[in-house]
């Protein structure tokens, strides 16, 4: 199981991610575990990406008929909409498009950064059509003053 942790200045390490705080749940209080060590890629542009998906979730407007928003699927669509999915055959024999994961272990800095941009892109096309790459630069850079 790969955990992402953050190092803090008392020399704690603390999960990096909501769904890294679910892994590190797992194992149980005194239980004894092995690490290997690796530097991830940048863990505050990760934050941004994050920062960029929240806002635009935040705007994104469903037709009436569709269900209630869902955040992961959110993403998942974002994902594959700025081309990092997978095309996999269904039971039934048909053709299913996955989103490929964008866990530090998945996905490079480089792959990431492609990934940012792709979505930035279609965001601004298909969610934020009233903003300019500079107005959503700017939104994003004051989100992240308030982390």
């Amino acid at each position: 199981m790969d955990i992402c942790l953050i190092k803090q200045f008392n020399n704690a390490l603390y999960p990096a991610t909501p769904a890294d705080v679910e892994k590190l749940a797992k194992v149980k209080s005194g239980e004894g575990i092995i690490c290997s060590y690796k530097k991830p890629r940048n863990f505050e542009f990760h934050k941004k990406y994050f920062a960029l998906l929240n806002y635009a979730f935040d705007i994104w407007e469903p037709p009436e008929e569709a269900p209630a928003k869902n955040f992961d699927r959110f993403r998942e669509e974002v994902t594959m909409a700025a081309g990092h999915y997978n095309v996999v055959p269904s039971i039934k024999g048909d053709t299913r498009y996955i989103a490929k994961s964008i866990s530090f272990a998945a996905m490079d800095e480089i792959e990431f950064r492609d990934l940012y941009e792709k979505s930035v892109s279609f965001l601004l096309k298909y969610v934020l059509k009233n903003y300019t790459r500079e107005d959503l630069d700017a939104v994003l850079l004051n989100l992240s003053e308030f982390a």
